[in-house]
């Protein structure tokens, strides 16, 4: 393949696949607030909102941003803060139920 074919097929891209990323995120969001209609609660309600954010977040930084099209950029750009930000949460999860533990163990012992 001639080094003019391969500009041409990584420089242009179809508006077929923007539609389509458009449309994937027009049925995230609705699945988003649907986790509000029906008043999901508790880790479901948070786990669901967050693989949405991600989800919607990814699309849009590998499509909108021609990330998708430069594969190292997309995993130094967009797996490794997502995989931070995971792990973050984790971490925040675990402090919060060891907080609560605490505080309901002092006020019911009274330590």
């Amino acid at each position: 393949m001639s080094d003019t074919k391969k500009q041409e097929q990584t420089s242009t891209h179809k508006i077929g696949i923007y539609l389509w990323i458009w449309g994937l995120l027009f049925v995230l969001s609705f699945f988003s607030y649907m986790v509000d209609w029906y008043q999901f609660q508790g880790m479901l309600r948070w786990s669901l909102i967050l693989i949405f954010m991600f989800l919607k977040a990814g699309l849009i930084m590998a499509f909108f941003m021609h990330l998708f099209w430069e594969r190292y950029a997309l995993v130094n750009v967009l797996l490794w803060p997502m995989t931070a930000i995971a792990c973050f949460i984790f971490l925040m999860v675990a402090e919060f139920e060891y907080t609560v533990f605490t505080r309901i163990f002092y006020f019911v012992v009274g330590g």
